[in-house]
């Protein structure tokens, strides 16, 4: 039995015009005139139908993120690392919004784990006016960029709630350009902006909110430059029960007198499947697809990893992690850190989880970048599915001299294990009962003591529990705004 199907729907108009129509191209001239169509250029490069008929948040976003070339340190295909659908689901299963779509406030959370500056309202924290000015903003400047979420209705429009981006504004005649993403129903279309307000305006039945908008940018520099969180686990919900619950809980509960006493306290009943959780991001490459040099962008973000590097280790904090960990026999080789890391960068390539991979040996080189500075390079066999493939990790080092010399140093278990803790919030520590004790942990950890790059690699880490805390407990539609601290 043939289904039955369809091919597009004809657009009510009014009260939108078509984008592609006469009348739409003269208010497109007439806004590109008047400097009211500058973010469209950058979203139309990058504009993309949603894959699926609920995706529209999702597709949305990728466009955004995209238009804004903020990276997302992982791969889409092949070696390209790009925002896509599939990537997008730290804060919504993609079968879940692939038959029941997504929320706003999960839109919002997805935005600021993928690395983006967020300003989100519901149109009861905001007013037409306002409103009318955030589109301003965004039309005049390609470095922010609008995605608004409304009820089809209003425009006399098939369907309910839906996301699309803001591609531009035409202030003569009060209109907004919709960017719909569902280019398989209806095109790019005028609306005045008065009717978005009202089907903005209007309550999304599945959460009992408002729907609204909300202002994407890009961050003043690259979120997690060494290290990430991830929920790609399945276990990350646990592991973040722990930190924020367990964690305080044990330091309260138990008589500390020492930072190394905390530090075992924490360490001895850590997760084991802590790595899947906490990562330094990998520089990761092909071996067969490069050269065997540094070029001059991978020479200058190791340089960075480096001073984080660096900084971690110059810690107070760090001293007592690493005497700890040395008391109970604790070593981690720079060839055993690069196998697992050559095993995620396996992943970023492939999209595969990593426990499907086995490094299976490790080979360490030093290779030459611009002005002759060096570089370390940690090439890994990987196997997966009987199939073998060379992986390139750039490794950031730093060097410390001894009385036999210098000597360099790798990323490992004691730094990561150290901005974790960093990482963890001031009252964690407030239930240790050594008032003394408690201040000098307090002061360890202080974002004041710390390093300015340290300091936003950590304030990162924090948002990132943060957000991840609110997924669990189901907060993401009352708190829209990004982690303060």
């Amino acid at each position: 039995m043939a289904m039955a199907s369809l091919y597009r729907r004809s657009l009510p108009s009014p009260p939108a015009i078509d984008f592609s129509s006469a009348e739409g191209k003269l208010i497109f001239n007439e806004a590109l005139q008047k400097g009211t169509m500058e973010g469209f250029f950058r979203l139309i490069s990058y504009f993309q139908t949603q894959s699926e008929p609920a995706f529209c948040g999702l597709a949305s976003l990728s466009v955004v993120l995209n238009a804004l070339s903020i990276d997302p340190g992982r791969k889409w295909k092949g070696p390209w690392r790009w925002f896509d659908e599939s990537m997008l689901d730290c804060c919504e299963p993609l079968e879940v919004v692939k038959d029941k779509g997504i929320s706003f406030g999960k839109v919002v959370c997805l935005a600021h784990c993928s690395g983006a500056k967020v300003e989100a309202f519901r149109t009861n924290q905001s007013n037409i006016d306002n409103f009318r000015n955030f589109v301003v903003k965004c039309s005049t400047s390609d470095n922010c960029h609008m995605i608004s979420t409304y009820h089809r209705g209003v425009f006399e429009q098939t369907g309910s709630g839906h996301f699309s981006p803001i591609g531009g504004y035409n202030a003569e005649r009060d209109m907004a350009l919709i960017l719909d993403v569902a280019r398989f129903k209806y095109p790019p279309h005028w609306v005045p902006l008065k009717l978005l307000w009202e089907a903005m305006d209007s309550i999304d039945e599945t959460t009992g909110k408002r729907r609204g908008f909300m202002l994407i940018s890009r961050p003043h520099r690259e979120p997690g430059l060494l290290y990430t969180l991830s929920c790609k686990d399945e276990s990350w919900s646990g592991i973040a029960q722990y930190l924020k619950e367990d964690v305080p809980r044990l330091v309260s509960s138990q008589n500390v007198d020492s930072v190394e006493k905390i530090v075992s306290v924490v360490f001895k009943s850590l997760p084991s499947n802590l790595n899947q959780f906490i990562r330094w991001v990998a520089e990761v490459r092909i071996t067969e697809d490069t050269n065997k040099n540094l070029s001059a962008e991978e020479k200058s973000r190791l340089k960075l990893k480096q001073v984080v590097l660096k900084e971690v280790q110059g810690t107070e904090l760090f001293k007592h992690v690493s005497k700890y960990l040395s008391s109970v026999g604790y070593e981690e080789s720079l060839a055993y850190a690069a196998a697992k890391a050559c095993c995620q960068g396996a992943e970023i390539l492939s999209g595969t989880s990593s426990k499907e991979f086995c490094c299976r040996e490790t080979c360490v080189k030093c290779v030459k970048g611009p002005e002759e500075a060096e570089g370390t390079v940690v090439t890994g066999v990987v196997v997966h599915d009987g199939s073998e493939q060379k992986i390139d990790l750039l490794v950031p080092s730093t060097q410390t001299d001894c009385e036999c010399g210098s000597e360099k140093n790798y990323p490992s278990g004691n730094d990561v294990f150290t901005v974790l803790m960093l990482a963890l919030p001031a009252q964690t520590w407030s239930g240790i009962k050594d008032q003394a004790l408690m201040q000098e942990m307090k002061q360890l950890i202080s974002m004041a003591s710390l390093p300015t790059m340290l300091q936003e690699e950590v304030l990162h880490l924090r948002r990132q529990l943060q957000l991840l805390k609110r997924c669990q407990e189901n907060k993401e539609e009352e708190d829209l705004v990004a982690p303060a601290f």
